[in-house]
């Protein structure tokens, strides 16, 4: 039984099914060659991650498929339901890259409130003359601890931030049109823990109360979910972290408002046009960026390669 991972998979996975009988096939087939490849070798499951899109052309193209697999949350790039309908099994590992992508929000915070995706980048080339010019440009960071956190979708990822946030001694507001209250227990090294209760609000009234806004909702059908009139209404000198789908964020609305100062900086791991990005977004200097890397953790793939196998030998009934 022959298993198509065609945007990779880790190590753990691939023993895991090998162990299982079957064979792992992890060459990368371009999008336009995919449906040739999988009738040609019969592969019974195709894995992905975010590259590789399965719509309905090649669900219908490919009756050898019986399962479709997503390394990670969204399944934006899967018609979904359109394979269900043909009783095909649509699989995802939803928990496996939480702590992941909420670590890499926090990573983006520390960043720009002490200036690292500037200072990285002016170090190097002035540190050695300008190093007395540079610590009095980069004076003025600030702390995280004691601002508000507004997390908008709080779902696994926005609990996990939430965890971290209360952590660090934050203050946690949310928005979550699915989810009215949510209990994120914070667990400690020794064992201890403490179970905070979060109960969401409409997002504008999380957009206007936040120091910090970050994002983690899936893709926009239709426009974005912060534009122009949403960051209008926010704090001046607000911070927006984006680590959720290119899109939720109205790119030329952002760099507006880093440009005007009524945002200080962002984070942004997804873009509009990946591969792809605006020059403008990279170059900004109040930008740090990561190439759609939040799932990207030794730990993470680990665990995604882990779920995977489980899922499909349960379904295939291989023990």
């Amino acid at each position: 039984m022959k298993i198509l991972a065609n945007d990779g998979l880790d190590q753990s996975g691939i023993d895991a099914l090998t162990e299982s009988g079957f064979e792992v096939i992890t060459k990368k087939v371009p999008q336009e060659f995919l449906a040739d490849f999988i009738n040609e070798h019969q592969i019974r499951t195709l894995l992905v991650r975010s590259a590789t899109e399965v719509r309905k052309e090649i669900i219908d193209a490919c009756p050898s498929l019986e399962i479709i697999g997503r390394g990670g949350v969204g399944m934006d790039n899967i018609d979904v339901e359109y394979a269900r309908s043909k009783n095909i099994h649509v699989i995802n590992t939803p928990s496996a890259s939480s702590a992941s992508v909420a670590e890499l929000v926090f990573a983006h915070l520390f960043c720009g409130a002490r200036f690292l995706q500037d200072s990285n980048r002016k170090m190097p080339l002035l540190g050695d003359s300008q190093f007395n010019q540079l610590k009095k440009s980069y004076a003025a960071g600030i702390e995280l601890r004691g601002k508000t956190i507004g997390i908008v979708g709080m779902g696994r990822i926005g609990q996990e931030v939430a965890r971290i946030a209360l952590g660090l001694g934050m203050r946690v507001i949310a928005a979550d049109n699915n989810i009215g209250k949510a209990s994120v227990k914070v667990k400690f090294y020794n064992n201890q823990f403490i179970n905070v209760d979060i109960e969401t609000e409409p997002l504008e009234d999380v957009i206007k109360h936040a120091d910090f806004i970050t994002l983690h909702v899936p893709a926009q059908k239709e426009g974005c979910m912060i534009g122009a009139p949403e960051i209008s209404k926010m704090k001046d000198g607000v911070v927006i972290i984006n680590c959720s789908r290119g899109g939720v964020v109205e790119e030329d609305a952002l760099l507006e408002a880093l440009n005007s100062g009524k945002v200080s900086f962002a984070g942004l791991d997804v873009f509009n046009n990946e591969p792809t990005p605006s020059k403008e977004i990279l170059n900004h200097p109040k930008i740090s960026l990561t190439p759609h890397t939040g799932a990207s953790t030794v730990e993470a793939q680990d665990r995604i390669g882990l779920s995977l196998a489980e899922q499909i030998c349960s379904i295939l009934q291989i023990h």
